[in-house]
């Protein structure tokens, strides 16, 4: 079964090392075998990711798009320790996180890391 992406005009999406930027009018794909696939809309870079929740995307993303946790795994478990340090009550999601890493779901931590991103948000407007 093929994955169905729709892209807007402009859109671009990751399909393994490649970046596809979307022409100026709607475009629908459809994407056969295994390749790590990320929308813009899921994308952080170095610049954006500008808080510790974000900085743990960003690790979980490069593993997941050249699907090597092994390499990044020392730099993602120093950023782990520190959210966990500064707020305890992250453990429950960086738990998911790393459970999905351990058994190779890399998309699936994704996911779990942008929950995390939004509790991190919680946190900080509760804060003030």
């Amino acid at each position: 079964m093929s994955l169905k992406v729709e892209l807007k005009p402009g859109e671009r999406l990751i399909v393994g090392n490649c970046v596809i930027t979307n022409s100026d009018q709607r475009t629908r794909l459809f994407i056969d075998g295994k390749a790590p696939i990320l929308r813009e809309k899921d994308i952080l870079t170095f610049e954006t990711a500008d808080s510790p929740a974000k900085r743990i995307y960003l690790a979980v993303q490069l593993m997941y798009i050249h699907e090597d946790t092994a390499k990044l795994s020392e730099d993602y478990f120093k950023l782990i320790n520190d959210i966990v340090s500064a707020a305890p009550s992250t453990i429950r999601i960086v738990d998911e996180i790393n459970n999905e890493i351990l058994t190779g779901q890399l998309y699936k931590a994704l996911k779990a890391a942008k929950k995390l991103i939004q509790y991190e948000q919680e946190l900080l407007a509760n804060a003030k």
